[in-house]
């Protein structure tokens, strides 16, 4: 009885923590940054691991979809039938996945394309790879290797609504042509607190692939 009363302290603590934008043991990939503006870092990251899926839809409702098919995922939804734990970001980005998708036999991220189709993933814990992450059930979650990549990013809180999302991203691409890199892919959007944060206190996040033009 006393460790059922102890767990459910911790996740109502946990709980509360995320209301107020506190996120407590979440891990993210590893990068090195440099400041580019007051507003804007450029990151390196190396090589990972994550867990996508593809959703024709509108930006807000491809994002609530996403959400819940990978959440499915690691929360059991996979042939080993085992949890995963959750990571941060997560990412939405329109068009094609720019992982090398592993064929079915695993800080969230969105990004858009011209088809209005939208690529949201989880990345996995460090140290996982596509050989001893377990397969999904659902078949329209993958498991992609995502490259190394140098990549912009601008932080932002409030709104993460389409508007706020296009607004924000416009903001980024401006800074990176003035300060003499070149975005050399699709810019995506990154999430790092549900959706019931306190909107100021919330972290998100837009990242655009770059290189110097120099």
């Amino acid at each position: 009885m006393l460790a059922k009363i102890v767990g459910l302290t911790n996740r109502l603590v946990q709980a509360g923590g995320s209301i107020v934008g506190v996120r407590r043991g979440t891990e993210e990939p590893a990068y090195t940054v440099e400041q580019l503006t007051s507003g804007v870092e450029i990151r390196r990251y190396g090589s990972r691991i994550a867990a996508e899926t593809t959703v024709a839809a509108d930006e807000e409702a491809a994002r609530s979809t996403g959400f819940r098919r990978l959440a499915g995922y690691i929360f059991g939804g996979n042939h080993a039938e085992t949890k995963i734990a959750m990571t941060a970001p997560v990412a939405q980005q329109g068009g094609a996945p720019s992982g090398e998708t592993i064929s079915m036999a695993a800080p969230v991220s969105e990004t858009a394309g011209s088809n209005g189709e939208w690529v949201i993933r989880f990345f996995m814990p460090a140290g996982k790879t596509l050989e001893s992450l377990p397969q999904p059930n659902d078949r329209a979650v993958r498991l992609v290797s995502v490259p190394a990549e140098t990549v912009a990013v601008r932080r932002f809180s409030g709104s993460i609504s389409s508007r706020a999302v296009a607004s924000q991203t416009a903001r980024l691409m401006r800074t990176v042509r003035e300060n003499g890199f070149t975005p050399v892919g699709t810019p995506g959007a990154w999430f790092y607190d549900p959706p019931w944060t306190v909107p100021a206190l919330r972290r998100n996040e837009i990242a655009v692939p770059v290189e110097s033009s120099a």
